[in-house]
């Protein structure tokens, strides 16, 4: 199927599906005419590498962890859960980081918001 085949398909867009090669995570073969056809079971895939973004996996990540569906093992299923166990580590400690961030803005609000009640109208 050709690209916009594809992209209507799996409900994305053209530009998607080219950045997802330049990732390394898709695979198109070049007609004689140069356009890129892909296999039906590509829509597949491009729907797990959405779920996968909305994840909030990065495509280095995603690219780890796709041997996983293409030639499924207990080594790779093990790998691929290290991996996004890994990835939920990294977000729950950003997640940390950032709510002690907003609780020192709060903090500042808070001070802001105790001097203004303390200014004298003028």
């Amino acid at each position: 199927m050709r690209i916009g085949d594809l992209a209507a398909s799996a409900g994305v867009s053209v530009r998607a599906l080219r950045y997802y090669e330049e990732q390394g995570l898709l695979t198109s073969v070049r007609s004689p005419g140069g356009q890129r056809r892909y296999a039906d079971r590509d829509v597949a895939r491009v729907l797990l590498i959405q779920r996968l973004y909305q994840a909030g996996l990065s495509s280095r990540t995603i690219v780890d962890l796709l041997p996983c569906t293409e030639t499924p093992s207990h080594e790779a299923s093990d790998l691929a859960f290290e991996r996004m166990r890994q990835e939920r580590d990294r977000i729950t400690g950003h997640i940390a980081e950032l709510t002690r961030t907003r609780d020192a803005l709060d903090r500042l609000l808070a001070a802001n918001r105790a001097h203004r009640e303390g200014l004298v109208p003028g």
